[in-house]
């Protein structure tokens, strides 16, 4: 973690000044804190003298002076610590998205994924802000006001410097390391949790259908109950550590009274000092009060920004992008190919297919058999364990359960080709049967679709760019036959001449096809 965050502040520009200049104005606010409550002390118990009134402008000035610059200080602080690390969390967001792009991302969980690119990148914002910036700040202001009671009173100095260290130091380790499993296991949960929310979303509808929902509600409940647990724990133990804080204010202000008083009786102390001593005290431990909880922070932050380590480190699988064929002519051709993916056993072995120009061809098989493993190798998303590969032309590939984004359809269109323009998308529209205008929102999902129209508006993307080498990924299916035989029909149409390869399960668009591969038994 610590490789990790040096790394991007040597990366973004001006990084290292932005937090010092960040921890400045932290201890100069806490400080201010400090100060405004020594000098009320000073001038209460001035004032409780009844000197003449000009004797006390000095010290109410002080008192306006400080007050003003508590919230002076914390105000610029905020702006510059959490511009420093929303600029270190966005170039580390670039980072991810850009190891993501090096590898596909086909087989994996996306719920994890997603919570790990979303959630766990903005623990560098909660380790800046809410733990390094609090830290470095106190313990300027701690050995500042140390020394300067020192000057009043050692002992009593010297009591406020022990129970600072305990409530600064001592209690925030012990809750760390009491809640140090939960919290370290509350962020992988997150991501479990994650993954459950995600698949229950995809496969609500086909679960009510089957009368199978209340399984998989309460799996995922379980996740939940694990991490309210996991969470439980932290907060039962930072609950403890932040009363032997207020334990601590309290014991530094009866310190500083009884030394305090000793020192007045002994005529070493001015009496009008004793408020001082006995009141700053409370200033300074309200800056360590968030402490136990940065603790826990640090805690859950390594373990998020750990995972996206993970991520970062991890060897691409295959590429995230279709890769370019070596074949002089559009086509499809594998020769004793064995396809699986990367780290693990073949799926397929002994493949021999061939797709050329014009031809249709229909890849048939059992569910889990490979078709899509296969379809992914043909990509050149994943290579060949074995054999030959030889691909020629631009591919294009109609995915089974395309994503809709929640935007115009234009710019859903753009999916093919981010550079056409609007004559283009229309007509990339008209030539997928679709009636659509491209300034049409459209709602999250494809929500406001058809399934029809989802899928002639994932097919508008292939129509939009030059593509040579069409794969389409059981395009007819949870299409009704007459939707399916329409849009197979503008499919067919379409992509006249082209090398077409089809996986699917529909008898309709095999017989349509001009050979059928059948893959397994």
């Amino acid at each position: 973690m610590r490789s990790l965050v040096r790394s991007l502040i040597q990366q973004v520009p001006k990084a290292r000044g932005r937090l010092l200049l960040a921890v400045l104005l932290a201890a100069l606010a806490s400080a201010s804190s400090v100060a405004l409550m020594g000098v009320s002390a000073w001038l209460i118990s001035f004032a409780a003298l009844a000197p003449p009134v000009l004797f006390l402008q000095p010290a109410a000035v002080g008192v306006r002076a400080f007050g003003i610059a508590r919230g002076a200080f914390r105000y610029v602080e905020r702006l510059v610590g959490h511009d420093v690390a929303l600029r270190m969390q966005g170039a580390l967001r670039v980072r991810v998205y850009e190891a993501l792009s090096r590898t596909t991302l086909i087989g994996r969980r996306r719920g994890d994924l997603l919570t790990r690119v979303v959630t766990d990148v903005t623990a560098l914002q909660d380790l800046i802000v809410r733990v390094v910036l609090p830290f470095a700040s106190a313990s300027v202001v701690v050995v500042g006001t140390t020394l300067m009671l020192g000057f009043f009173n050692l002992p009593s100095a010297l009591a406020l410097l022990a129970t600072a260290i305990l409530a600064g130091v001592a209690l925030p380790l012990w809750t760390q390391k009491m809640s140090l499993d939960a919290d370290r296991a509350s962020v992988a949960t997150r991501g479990r949790l994650g993954d459950g929310a995600r698949e229950l979303a995809l496969t609500s509808t086909d679960l009510v259908a089957y009368g199978a929902e209340g399984a998989e509600l309460d799996r995922l409940l379980a996740i939940d109950d694990e991490l309210r647990r996991q969470e439980s724990r932290g907060a039962w133990v930072r609950g403890i550590a932040e009363g032997g804080q207020i334990v601590a204010s309290g014991a530094a202000v009866i310190a500083a009274l009884l030394f305090g008083t000793d020192a007045v009786v002994d005529g070493t102390l001015d009496p009008r000092l004793l408020a001082v001593l006995a009141l700053t005290p409370l200033a300074l431990h309200e800056v360590l009060n968030t402490f136990t909880q940065a603790a826990q922070t640090y805690t859950r932050a390594r373990a998020a920004l750990g995972r996206i380590t993970d991520v970062l480190d991890a060897d691409p699988v295959g590429t995230g992008d279709v890769t370019e064929g070596d074949a002089p002519t559009p086509g499809l051709r594998f020769v004793d190919a064995a396809i699986g993916w990367p780290g693990s056993a073949p799926v397929l072995t002994g493949v021999d297919l061939s797709v050329s120009g014009g031809e249709r061809v229909a890849l048939v098989g059992p569910s889990g058999v490979g078709k899509t493993t296969l379809a992914a190798t043909a990509l050149g998303l994943i290579p060949p364990m074995a054999g030959e590969l030889h691909r020629g032309g631009r591919v294009g590939y109609l995915e089974q359960d395309a994503h809709i984004f929640a935007t115009t359809v234009a710019e859903n269109v753009r999916i093919g080709d981010r550079d056409a323009d609007r004559d283009q998308i229309v007509d990339a529209l008209t030539r997928a049967g679709l009636d659509l205008a491209p300034e049409r929102l459209i709602g999250e999902d494809g929500s406001t679709l058809s399934g029809g129209e989802r899928r002639r508006l994932a097919l508008s993307r292939l129509l939009v760019g030059d593509r040579s080498l069409i794969i389409l990924d059981e395009p007819t299916e949870h299409l009704d036959r007459e939707t399916a035989d329409a849009l197979m029909a503008d499919v067919w149409a379409a992509f006249r001449g082209s090398p077409v390869l089809v996986i699917t399960h529909d008898p309709e668009v095999m017989t349509a096809c001009d050979r059928v591969v059948r893959l397994g038994r």
